[in-house]
């Protein structure tokens, strides 16, 4: 699980206000161009939390590129992760929303970190619950590494090498106030969930 991020901890800036724009006009100029001969059929799906202000961001960009607004909805993944249910890491209250098929769509799936991979083979199973997609991508805009299943993104932002005791964190506008990813050092879990939360939707798997 991943601690909350502390404000009085010493942080080391990865990605400020400008490079994260940058990163993520990268990413959804490569989402389009690989897309290009389908980009009707394509939709994104943030993984809840913020994966889904990064999916719409995203999308805007596209249009903006493309003519093309890509549909964009919420998976919350909740239900579908081992993790959760063995009692691993807390049950994140978010909810799963898109109005839109994913039968013989494009669906490209949208989180901030990518870690150990379990979120996103619980993203791919709830999506495969909704339909049969004709594939299924993945966009994140930090590869932290500590992979624990085959899982690599289709768009990457920026690889951080980190060690046992460094998490990175995601901030963006929509949901912190501020767009910058830091890097903290920290224990691997709080001494008590009393004293120091979890941040809801942000457990870095």
């Amino acid at each position: 699980m991943t601690p909350e991020w502390r404000p009085n901890v010493e942080s080391l800036v990865v990605m400020d206000r400008s490079a994260m724009a940058a990163t993520l006009r990268s990413l959804a100029v490569s989402i389009a161009a690989e897309n290009a001969d389908n980009i009707h059929e394509l939709a994104l799906l943030g993984i809840l939390r913020r994966g889904r202000p990064i999916a719409d961001r995203l999308a805007g960009i596209i249009e903006h590129f493309t003519g093309v607004r890509p549909p964009v909805g919420s998976l919350a993944t909740t239900l579908y992760r081992d993790d959760v249910r063995s009692g691993a890491i807390p049950e994140f209250k978010g909810e799963t929303h898109f109005d839109f098929s994913v039968e013989d769509r494009t669906i490209v799936l949208v989180d901030d970190v990518l870690a150990a991979g379990r979120t996103i083979r619980a993203a791919m199973d709830e999506v495969m619950d909704y339909g049969r997609p004709r594939r299924i991508q993945l966009a994140c805009l930090i590869d932290r590494g500590g992979r624990e299943l085959p899982i690599q993104a289709d768009y990457l932002g920026y690889p951080i090498s980190t060690g046992k005791h460094e998490w990175v964190f995601v901030r963006l506008e929509e949901v912190d106030g501020e767009d910058v990813v830091l890097v903290q050092r920290l224990p691997d879990r709080p001494e008590s969930s009393e004293t120091t939360p979890i941040s809801s939707g942000d457990c870095q798997v």
